[in-house]
């Protein structure tokens, strides 16, 4: 029987680190160390010191591959979400081993080159793009625009005859469909500024297909991050199903569906559906289409592949509340802050004696930085001393691509481990590298 992974108290909650860790897919602990694969963590705050974020290239392989064999009775593209985490390195993995990627900006679609991904493989998505963006795209001869407008369907037909070009695009259609998520990421309903209301889809299919430059290719929604149902999913599925097929009525046919992303992960207890679960309820219906389908997975890929380090600078016990006070803080990791995300905070060494609640208090993980609101994790049962080393679980997606320089702190540095070996992948900011592009005023 496996264990408890958390054990709720009056005091606060106690995460058992073994128990969590057997539900991750590069972390263990060997002779009460942390590892990630077969690298100390010790010997990573050794080399590049703390805060620091580490990923396994491994587990992001591992599940990238779980989507393309779970659909691999179809043709189709798993692209990547960039937005999840944007390092060179993790995007390099994913482009060797054949992935595609959706971007939101030009500045992604730059490191996806960078990288070695190739731009036919590319997804736009973001309800912002500008005429710069399109055109940019369009010479690197982007896969397809996912388009969230009418104005932005007129502006992409414009840059693509100004540059003499056929601009591929499908429309993201708002299905309108409950995620159940946090409504900070919630994008498929109506109250949400993404994509084309269902019911005006059909309508601007058709004022597409008379643009003289546009070359409808396919059909998009997406309703959401983190999603831990399948039945959203399959929502959202029947509804753009409906639109295909009176499309084809018009004559409009579509060479693909983008089904989006979204897929939910194990943070602490969680229970998301699987690939296999969300491939097996989806397979039936995208059979029977006969298109490529394209998925846009970010968080899921990335987010159990990675952690965020970081050392306990100052203890302080008070009356009410048992502060630790670590060198990371929200403009490291903005999530707990942002979303009231609930992560793991679990040490990088456990006693000699193995699992052992007593000795333990309660906990507020807090950084230095200047608001009430900068905090890690909360009431946390964790035996510490000053010095220690934390890891914070869950931290390769929305980690350091949502990270800032708020107080003028630099932006940690991102590592990433292959079986025994580590590597640098992004120096640690300087603090003179904040404020080298500023000029002092000269009245």
């Amino acid at each position: 029987m496996s264990q408890s992974v958390t054990t709720q108290t009056e005091q606060g909650l106690y995460i058992n680190p073994e128990a969590l860790t057997a539900h991750l897919p590069a972390l263990h602990y060997q002779n009460d160390a942390l590892h990630m694969e077969q690298v100390s963590i010790t010997e990573v705050v050794k080399h590049y010191g703390t805060p620091c974020y580490v990923y396994s290239k491994q587990a992001i392989l591992a599940v990238y591959q779980a989507y393309t064999d779970s659909f691999a009775s179809l043709n189709h593209q798993i692209c990547y979400a960039v937005k999840a985490n944007s390092n060179l390195a993790v995007l390099g993995v994913l482009a060797q081993a054949g992935a595609g990627f959706d971007i939101v900006s030009r500045g992604e679609l730059m490191r996806v080159l960078a990288a070695g991904g190739e731009a036919s493989r590319v997804v736009f998505s973001g309800v912002g793009k500008t005429y710069s963006d399109i055109e940019y795209a369009l010479n690197q001869s982007i896969g397809c625009f996912n388009v969230e407008s009418i104005s932005e369907l007129t502006l992409i037909n414009d840059v693509a005859k100004a540059l003499d070009k056929s601009a591929p695009i499908s429309l993201r259609v708002n299905p309108d469909v409950d995620a159940k998520t946090h409504p900070y990421i919630s994008t498929g309903l109506k109250d949400n500024k993404f994509g084309i209301a269902h019911e005006d889809a059909l309508v601007v299919y058709q004022q597409a297909a008379k643009l003289s430059h546009i070359n409808i290719v396919g059909i998009d929604c997406h309703i959401g991050s983190q999603l831990t149902e399948v039945e959203p999913f399959v929502a959202a599925l029947d509804k753009v199903i409906e639109l295909v097929h009176s499309l084809g009525k018009v004559g409009i046919e579509l060479r693909h569906i983008d089904l989006g992303g979204g897929l939910g992960v194990r943070y602490i207890d969680e229970t998301p559906v699987s690939i296999d679960e969300f491939a097996n309820a989806l397979l039936p219906k995208l059979s029977k289409l006969g298109l490529t389908v394209f998925f846009e997975p970010g968080r899921s890929i990335v987010a159990n592949a990675g952690i965020l380090l970081t050392q306990v600078d100052v203890l302080k016990p008070t009356e009410h509340k048992n502060f630790a006070i670590v060198d990371a803080a929200m403009n490291d990791l903005i999530r707990p802050a942002l979303y009231q995300a609930e992560m793991a905070v679990i040490p990088s060494a456990l006693p000699n004696n193995g699992i052992d609640t007593e000795g333990t208090q309660p906990w507020d993980i807090v950084g230095a930085i200047c608001e009430t609101g900068d905090f890690l994790a909360k009431d946390r049962l964790l035996s510490l001393a000053t010095g220690d080393v934390l890891a914070i679980t869950g931290a390769g997606a929305y980690g350091f691509t949502m990270s800032s320089n708020y107080n003028s702190r630099p932006r940690a540095s991102e590592v990433m481990v292959a079986d025994d070996r580590h590597q640098l992948i992004r120096k640690r900011e300087s603090i003179e590298a904040l404020y080298a592009d500023e000029v002092l005023w000269q009245g």
